[in-house]
């Protein structure tokens, strides 16, 4: 080393600076690539791009710091909008002292939704003739987005507006449809709950606004209707009331059984079963809460927050 003029100090630094800038040639090409902005890397539906969709229900959506889009960037496949009819408009919010005249069902979700389904259906050369629409997922484009809409309102009076809400979505051949015995799904199903009214949704003809039916009360003659998903596509019941479980401890042979049976009971129907009002904290227990509903079949993860849930 000396004959060539190099000391062993200058050496070291030498060898550690090529150990710092040293990179493999498919991370420099990697860089090349995003940092001039290549259209090798651009795609229309990329909207969702690597994210993947989940069971996952956003319990108050309009919660968030904002609604929707963080709940597709969690993969999340259900979401829930809280709406009030004032005035003849659609406003959201969880109490009336949380409503803002900015805030309406159709700001937060009709055209953000309607902007995200015209782009992931763009209309050029390559999609010519396609009959199908792609759903908001870019990874699984066939999957449905679940929207219930949660009325707080009086529900008859509620009902034509939030119908006519959904018109562009409508025109746009994107919403779960009912019709003539045929249910063709589509890339928003749309599901009342709250204070949607029963006997006006099960009217409905052709049908893109479907019920959440009680999840407890499935076999309750009572009723006087049928179930089955082209009413239903899911049905709901309050954790809290007919389970019960904390989550810390063990689980009762009768409380497991509750959540065996409504399962069943959903199941046997082709509907599918979510459970609200879950332990939120301690987070050991709400996990313990949740392992135990995925495990005993329940369809739908009620959950608050929404990053824990997709990690789990």
């Amino acid at each position: 080393m000396r004959a060539l003029g190099i000391n062993n100090g200058v050496l070291v630094v030498f060898l550690a600076l090529a150990t710092v800038f040293a990179k493999p040639g498919v991370d420099k090409q990697i860089a090349h690539l995003e940092s001039s902005n290549s259209k090798l890397l651009q795609y229309p539906t990329q909207f969702t791009q690597n994210i993947m969709p989940k069971t996952i229900h956003s319990h108050n959506d309009y919660w968030r710091d904002v609604p929707l889009l963080t709940a597709l960037s969690f993969g999340v496949a259900s979401v829930e909008a809280d709406v009030w009819l004032v005035n003849g408009t659609l406003f959201i919010g969880h109490e009336r002292a949380a409503l803002t005249a900015d805030r309406t069902f159709d700001s937060l979700y009709i055209q953000p939704l309607l902007q995200i389904l015209k782009a992931q259906n763009p209309q050029n050369k390559f999609t010519a003739g396609s009959t199908t629409p792609n759903g908001v997922f870019d990874t699984d484009s066939g999957m449905t987005l679940q929207l219930l809409v949660d009325v707080k309102t009086d529900g008859v009076q509620a009902l034509p507006v939030i119908l006519e809400a959904l018109q562009p979505l409508r025109e746009g051949g994107y919403l779960t449809t009912f019709a003539n015995g045929t249910l063709t799904s589509s890339t928003i199903t749309v599901v009342g709950t709250g204070g949607s009214p029963l006997e006006q949704v099960k009217a409905l003809s052709p049908r893109d606004y479907f019920f959440d039916a009680p999840l407890d009360q499935l076999t309750d003659p009572s009723l006087n209707t049928t179930w089955g998903p082209t009413l239903s596509p899911v049905a709901s019941t309050d954790y809290g009331d007919f389970v019960g479980w904390s989550g810390i401890g063990n689980i009762t042979d009768e409380q497991r059984s509750n959540i065996t049976k409504f399962v069943g009971d959903a199941h046997a129907l082709g509907i599918k079963a979510r459970f609200y009002d879950t332990p939120a904290w301690p987070v050991h227990a709400r996990e313990n809460v949740w392992r135990t509903l995925l495990e005993e079949g329940a369809d739908w993860l009620n959950a608050d927050d929404l990053a824990a849930a997709s990690a789990f």
